[in-house]
Order: C-alpha cells, then structure tokens, then sequence
C-alpha cells in the first residue's frame, strides 16, 4: 500500500503533518477526514520528501536508525511494520517520509535491500551490500545489530581523535591572532617611538620591524598567495596520479602517518570483518572494503591484495606483501583464516587498531598542548623583548 504525506488541522485548529497508509489520495483524504482532521495537502512520500539537497541522515542519525530497526526486527516484528513504527517516531516530516516510501516498496514486494537503492545518497553501497546479504541469509536482524555496532564504533573513532585535535587547534588558533595583533599594531607603535633617534636599534627589533612592516603591507598579498597555493594544491589532489602519491607520502610522516595507517586499517578490517560475517563473498567484501579506504595508496594496496585472492593467495599473505597495512592485520587474518573464524578475528584486529590509533592520537595531543603553549610564550616572549630592548638601551644612553 503506497504511502501519502499529509498537511492537516484538527478541530482545534492545529496543523498536523505525517504519513498515512492509503490506495490512492483520495482514500487518503478520506482516512484523515474519519480521524476528524481537515485534510490541507496529500501527496506521494517519495516525491515531496526526498528531493533535497542535502542528505536527510548524519552518520549519527543512521547508526541510532539502524540500531533502533535491528531492536525491532531481533524481537519478531515484521520489517512492514519496524518501519511503521520508525515512521510514526521520525523527528522530521522529510525523514518520516523516508521511512514512509521504503515501508511502501517493502509491500510491494521489492527486497529492503532493493529498496534501500532507491535511495544512494542516505545509504551506501557498503550499507546495502550487508543488508542484501543480511536478507539472503535469513538473519537480517543480526546483521542490522552488527552493521548498528560498526557505525558506532567508526563514529566513535572519529569523535575521539576530532576532540584530540580539537585543543591543539583552539590554541594555535588564538596564538596565531596573539602575534598577528602584536605585530600589526603594538611593534608599529614602538616604530613610531624610536624613528627619531640617531642610534642603531637592537637587530632583534630591527627584524622584528621589518617583520612587521612586510606583513602590515603584504600581509593581503600573502594570504591571497597562500589560498592560492592552497587551491592549487587541492586541485592537484583531486587527480588520481598527483593524489597517489601525495597520500603514500603522507603515510611516511614520522607520526601522522603512522596514525593514518592505523586508522585506514581499522576501518578496513572492520568493514571486511562485517561483510564477511553477512556472508558476502570475499572477493566482494574485498573490493567493498578497499572503497572505504580513503588513502589511495594504501586503496591501491588492498586491490592488489585482492587480485592475489582471486589468483588464489591466501588473504594473510596477500595483506603481508604490503607493507602499508600493519602486521598485526595479517597476523589475525592468518589466525581466522587458520581457525575458520575469520570475521571474528578481522573484528578483533579492527578493534585492537582502533584502540591503538586512539592511544596514539590521544598521546599526540597530550604533548602538543605544553609544546604549543611553549611556542607561543617563545613567539611573545621575543616581540616583548623587540620592544623592551630599545628602552633599556635608551636608559643606558641617558645615564
């Protein structure tokens, strides 16, 4: 039975908005007027719901969906009527009609999976391939569950390292404006003070002078120069051949790039880990999981891997003859491989990456703070004595 969105007043004269099940409008129209409602426009989900620019769900929003339909569908519920009741409890009218039209292609016969593609830009291809899978196998409850527990544990990651981030960042921010401020206006104003004098200035604040004259004259022309530069790098990120090599040297960098590894393989572990728990193929869970790679070399690196399964290889070893993607990776494929427990170990080893990535990451900026400040109190300290330096020169002279 399709599913209409409805505008309406009640007998107060409030306005009510949702989804209603119906044959056509017009039996739409007649339900709302039985519920004593004035029926003020009704139309095809689909059509008015979903045609935004914008996606209707954050990866946070789709983790809480996905574990909130798992709930639904583990304790016997039929998938008709989870999305029903999701529907009912939708935030938003657009996401209610969402629900709406995937429960209205669900009675009609179309697979969730199926139904799930008619909708690309709120669900991925990694998201529909295990739900696809989940349905064929006949545990789409269990395969939502894990599917809910994957997205938490990647959103997880990323809010632990973006708030590892986020202190270094707050302070280099406002030491950046600190020294800007002292340089375009407090060391001009010790300019003005000595021009008059006769005697040669320290070199400190001759430097610190012509610092500042260069950034109070050029300082547009400067920042024009370096969004600039930085646009023409980001053009030349986004060609294959220049972006390959940018991201295998990123991976050389002495700390980050050791973290980008680790997180590059925890996510990829982890998506291979649920696809092949689903019963995907490995060869497809393969190439699935290299998409989610977003560093293009260690992409290039897991599609090398897997044309070595194709041709037979083990996954351990075709992970070992890579050196980006860490040891410990190969090491549990080998031992899932060698027990038949393959998705449990890759999960493990999914799990164990992650937990290094954010020690690691949490370390980082646990040094960065004092050595941030360090720098800043270095940066001020050398403009104070730009600027002291010449009075206590001037009060050698006078006496």
């Amino acid at each position: 039975m399709p599913a209409y969105s409805f505008k309406a007043l009640d007998a107060q004269g409030n306005h009510r908005s949702g989804i209603i099940d119906a044959d056509s409008v017009k039996a739409a129209r007649h339900q709302l007027r039985a519920q004593s409602l004035i029926p003020l426009e009704v139309t095809p989900g689909a059509k008015t719901t979903l045609g935004g620019p914008r996606r209707l769900m954050s990866t946070t929003t789709l983790a809480v969906w996905t574990r909130q339909l798992a709930g639904l569908v583990s304790a016997g519920l039929p998938l008709e009527r989870a999305l029903s009741s999701l529907s009912d409890e939708a935030d938003s009218p657009a996401l209610a009609g969402l629900m709406g039209t995937l429960r209205s292609e669900v009675n009609a016969g179309a697979t969730f999976g199926a139904a799930l593609a008619q909708h690309p830009r709120e669900f991925s291809d990694i998201y529909r391939a295990v739900i696809a899978a989940g349905e064929q196998s006949g545990n789409l409850g269990l395969v939502l569950e894990r599917l809910a527990d994957d997205l938490e544990e990647q959103q997880a990651l990323k809010s632990k390292l973006m708030g590892a981030a986020l202190y270094p960042g707050i302070v280099s921010l406002v030491a950046l404006f600190i020294v800007m401020f002292l340089m375009t206006y407090v060391v001009p104003q010790v300019a003005g003070v000595f021009t008059g004098t006769q005697r040669a200035l320290p070199w400190l604040t001759v430097a610190m002078l012509s610092l500042s004259e260069l950034v109070r004259v050029h300082g547009w022309w400067l920042l024009l120069l370096a969004l600039a530069a930085g646009a023409g790098v980001a053009g030349l990120y986004r060609q294959e051949g220049p972006r390959l090599t940018m991201d295998a040297a990123f991976l050389r960098l002495p700390v980050i790039g050791r973290l980008a590894r680790g997180y590059n393989a925890a996510r990829f572990a982890s998506t291979l880990a649920m696809l092949s728990a689903a019963g995907v193929p490995i060869l497809k869970a393969l190439q699935a999981a290299a998409q989610t790679l977003n560093n293009r070399a260690m992409r290039s690196d897991a599609l090398e891997a897997l044309v070595m399964v194709r041709e037979g290889a083990p996954l351990a070893s075709a992970l070992a003859q890579h050196p980006r993607f860490p040891g410990l990776l190969a090491m549990f494929a080998r031992l899932g491989e060698q027990t038949g427990q393959l998705p449990d170990m890759l999960q493990r080893a999914a799990r164990q990456l992650g937990n290094d990535v954010q020690r690691r990451a949490l370390q980082l900026a646990t040094l960065l703070e004092p050595l941030l400040i360090v720098a800043m109190g270095l940066v001020v300290m050398l403009i104070v004595l730009a600027v002291l330096l010449p009075i206590i020169q001037m009060n050698t002279w006078v006496k």
